[in-house]
């Protein structure tokens, strides 16, 4: 679970999309867009132009849409994004990777439990720059580890929180990166830093890695959730709709309130034209989550389908 190109407008040719993808039409109806918007937020580089939108398109859509109805002007919202790619490491899809909110007029952007204001990059929570500096540079005090399997099992979850710490205090991926391969040093089957190693290559479009590490994971602990969501997204993410449909069907297994999980199922499923399967999934969806902004999507992508199969 991702960058801008051109001001020129794009001519769209609504044909048939490529594997994996979501045909325009369908992502204007989930997202409650209209075409003409969706081609004036192409034309000033606010999102990808295309015949065919991905996963992380729809969250982009989603984060601009709400911008749009506080009323943050396009240029504000084009400045905001240009400035994040440009501070944040490995971020070209700012939209899509990053949760991104307004407070009255402000864009905020949330790191993993701190804000930010992305023009001037300043943190508006708990770590200005100083702070951030010195956590990085904090000596980290770790005694030989025991040649037990509980020292290094402590061992691993020490560089695991590190790793977490230095993501959500916005330090270069490559820090974290570092932390979170200490902790598979320690301990090879450390499902959590396997995970994470996996979705910041995923981020980097590193898909083969990425793929590498959530197997790993789900080899080290195969009733690990989490890793079967994301092994699904990448597959989706290349195509492979079959493949992560399976790594879904095991997530919800494992965790019959993945919502999220229910949520993608439910879009394979009106892909692959299984109309009934993908109510069923739409229900289950919005028994574990009604209140959330995809709950809204999700009752209209139901009311939509149930329509549809009345009238067949």
């Amino acid at each position: 679970m991702e960058g801008h190109r051109g001001t020129e407008m794009t001519q769209i040719d609504e044909g048939t999309p490529a594997a994996g993808a979501y045909r325009r039409e369908d992502v204007r109806r989930i997202v409650n867009v209209t075409e003409r918007q969706l081609r004036a937020w192409e034309k000033q580089g606010l999102v990808k132009a295309g015949v065919s939108f991905g996963f992380s398109d729809l969250l982009a859509l989603k984060t601009l849409k709400e911008l749009r109805e506080r009323r943050i002007a396009p240029v504000r919202i084009q400045r905001a994004v240009s400035s994040l790619k440009s501070k944040l490491e490995n971020i070209d899809y700012p939209l899509a990777q990053l949760r991104i909110t307004t407070e009255g007029r402000r864009i905020t952007v949330h790191l993993a439990g701190d804000r930010m204001e992305p023009i001037t990059g300043q943190l508006l929570l708990n770590f200005d720059a100083k702070e951030i500096e010195k956590l990085r540079s904090f000596p980290v005090k770790v005694e030989t580890a025991p040649a037990n399997g509980v020292g290094q099992e402590r061992l691993a979850e020490h560089w695991f929180q590190r790793g977490l710490t230095l993501e959500e205090a916005g330090a270069p991926a490559e820090e974290a990166v570092a932390a979170y391969r200490k902790a598979i040093e320690a301990n090879p089957k450390a499902p959590g830093a396997l995970v994470n190693l996996g979705t910041i290559s995923f981020r980097l479009k590193r898909m083969e890695e990425a793929e590498s590490y959530y197997r790993r994971a789900i080899e080290a602990d195969p009733a690990y959730p989490l890793a079967h969501f994301n092994l699904g997204n990448l597959q989706d993410e290349l195509g492979l709709p079959a493949d992560a449909r399976k790594h879904y069907l095991e997530a919800v297994r494992l965790n019959p309130r993945y919502a999220d999980a229910y949520f993608n199922l439910a879009l394979l499923a009106e892909r692959g034209g299984e109309l009934l399967q993908a109510i069923g999934y739409w229900n289950t969806y919005l028994k574990l989550d009604s209140t959330s902004s995809w709950a809204g999507a999700a009752r209209k992508q139901l009311d939509r389908l149930k329509k549809s199969v009345r009238t067949k």
